[in-house]
């Protein structure tokens, strides 16, 4: 169990601060606005009223014990650098904050930020990466061009040879293959048959994947 402050309790803030103290973790949550903190007050650790542009009043909270903080402040860029700054002073090792503006990511760039957040940019990537490739449930980008993706086999690829499918991209990596509850880590394109609803981890280049996608699109 990690403690963890969750600054600024809007929508993503909220999501972060609840899904966190799900995983039964500790979090401390901060925010200015009453109805914010009344809205999570039952559902995380602490949940307080409180100015985090104030070092004092960060410290009187004992955020410089928490594993790491998560600056979720919205609109108020000023407050969101003021809330870093303050973060730093006070020694905390780990500083997640999100950006509104490429200007907002500079700035937290040359602070020395551990991660940069954009939420509404992340989650318009993911749906348009659905939208483009249906059969790709799921995503995880390792670098700007390298990804693991999960594919769901749909009824069109009953029957067909992995090894036919994956020769299209031969770059491309089978990292597992879960066929209902039992799990292959090591698989043998050359005498696997997919069946409907078996369900592949692959791991390559954005252009090896989406090549592979398509093929594998009904």
């Amino acid at each position: 169990m990690a403690i963890f402050t969750v600054i600024g309790l809007g929508s993503f803030g909220e999501t972060v601060a609840t899904e966190l103290t799900r995983l039964n973790h500790d979090v401390i949550g901060i925010d200015t606005v009453q109805r914010n903190i009344e809205n999570v007050a039952d559902r995380i650790t602490h949940a307080v009223i409180a100015d985090a542009t104030d070092e004092k009043v960060l410290e009187e909270l004992n955020v410089q014990k928490c594993e790491a903080a998560i600056v979720a402040i919205g609109e108020d860029i000023e407050a969101s650098i003021l809330c870093v700054l303050n973060l730093k002073n006070l020694g905390v090792s780990k500083i997640w904050v999100k950006a509104k503006t490429k200007s907002h990511h500079m700035i937290l760039s040359h602070l020395g930020i551990d991660k940069i957040i954009h939420p509404e940019q992340d989650m318009g990537i993911r749906i348009a990466h659905t939208l483009s490739y249906p059969i790709v449930s799921r995503y995880m980008a390792l670098d700007h061009d390298r990804f693991i993706v999960k594919i769901v086999i749909p009824a069109q690829l009953q029957g067909a040879h992995l090894a036919d499918l994956m020769r299209i991209s031969s770059m491309v990596r089978v990292l597992m293959l879960k066929r209902g509850t039992t799990v292959f880590y090591e698989t043998n394109a050359h005498f696997t048959t997919l069946q409907q609803g078996d369900l592949l981890i692959l791991e390559g280049l954005q252009s090896d994947l989406q090549r592979l996608s398509e093929s594998f699109s009904p």
